[in-house]
């Protein structure tokens, strides 16, 4: 499973769960068994890194609305230049928060 489904899949419990809230954007999914149906999509939620990379900061003081883990790709240093890194992905515990968390980069 990718992250994007992980977070994807989570989103929907902590929805169900009245810890997000919806977006307003409806969307039709399919099930295990083919069934379609509409949904409204979880409000947007990121990791702090996530946020920084797009401009944001978490606001001072905020706690994190949720966490679970995805997964998490990293590099070995080479040790001689004729040598390639090698990589290996691992699942770490991430947490997330929503965009009313956050405020732009000045």
């Amino acid at each position: 499973m990718t992250n994007a489904q992980i977070i994807f899949n989570n989103s929907l419990s902590l929805m169900e769960q009245g810890i997000l809230k919806g977006s307003g954007i409806m969307a039709t999914v399919e099930d295990e068994n083919g069934e379609k149906k509409q949904i409204e999509l979880p409000e947007t939620i990121h990791t702090y890194a996530a946020w920084k990379s797009i401009g944001y900061q978490v606001k001072k003081g905020q706690k994190a609305k949720a966490a679970f883990t995805i997964w998490k790709y990293t590099e070995s240093k080479k040790q001689n230049d004729e040598e390639e890194a090698a990589g290996r992905m691992f699942m770490k515990l991430s947490h997330f928060f929503t965009a009313d968390q956050v405020e732009k980069i000045a």
